[in-house]
């Protein structure tokens, strides 16, 4: 066993604190806190938020997302969540957003990062969606606080995506990807060999960490399953 910085991290979407706890317990590093799935996550409450902080001692990182899809939608609601969740002690946040060109909506993100005032946080799959990839990590490279970035490498998920992530990891000391790769979206367990050879770290799961569906709370044996297939 390395040392915890080289230990992989593992991530885990939790809907609610009984998520939470059977992903703390399983070895999670990291949950996403989201509401409704069926629109792909969405912001959660921030009564959800405060319940999950008070079951779980991990990180958790919350959702900044109104509408399904990836405009931004209603941008001042956007803002008032944020603020919100600010005031109720969140202090990492997932957000992503682009204009109908495909390239980064920098105006709603750089309104939210006012907000956020300096917390850690990650770009998510809309970077999948992105025109250009490579260019919308360019500007987005000097933004406060942006730490990761949550990509499939495909809009279909990680089996189409794995030559697009490993690329991009290789790439990890130019400009604009210095960010830990997450890597989220169809992620299964047969994936991590190519992935970890690849030089990949970080692990994103939602539905393998509900082997009966989300509508049932996550398995904290499926969450091991993973913590123990990452250590190895």
């Amino acid at each position: 066993m390395g040392s915890m910085s080289n230990r992989a991290v593992l991530e885990v979407i939790a809907l609610d604190a009984e998520d939470a706890i059977a992903a703390q317990t399983g070895g999670a590093d990291r949950l996403e806190l989201v509401t409704d799935m069926a629109a792909d996550g969405l912001t959660p409450s921030t009564e959800t938020f405060a319940s999950i902080r008070a079951a779980v001692d991990i990180p958790l990182r919350v959702m900044l997302r109104l509408t399904d899809g990836f405009a931004a939608g209603d941008v001042d609601a956007l803002v008032a969540a944020a603020r919100d969740l600010r005031a109720a002690g969140a202090d990492e946040f997932v957000l992503g957003f682009l204009d109908p060109d495909g390239s980064p909506d920098l105006v709603t993100v750089e309104r939210l990062l006012a907000v956020l005032d300096g917390c850690r946080w990650t770009f998510h799959r809309a970077i999948d969606r992105a025109a250009d990839r490579d260019a919308l990590r360019k500007q987005l490279a000097d933004l406060p606080g942006l730490d990761t970035y949550l990509p499939a490498g495909s809009p279909h998920g990680v089996d189409d995506g794995l030559p697009t992530l490993a690329a991009e990891a290789a790439r990890h000391d130019e400009p604009g990807y210095e960010p830990q790769i997450l890597v989220g979206g169809g992620l299964r367990l047969d994936h991590l060999p190519a992935l970890r050879a690849a030089g990949l770290t970080a692990f994103h799961i939602g539905g393998a960490a509900r082997p009966q569906g989300w509508t049932t709370p996550v398995s904290a044996t499926a969450v091991r399953t993973w913590r123990e297939a990452l250590d190895a």
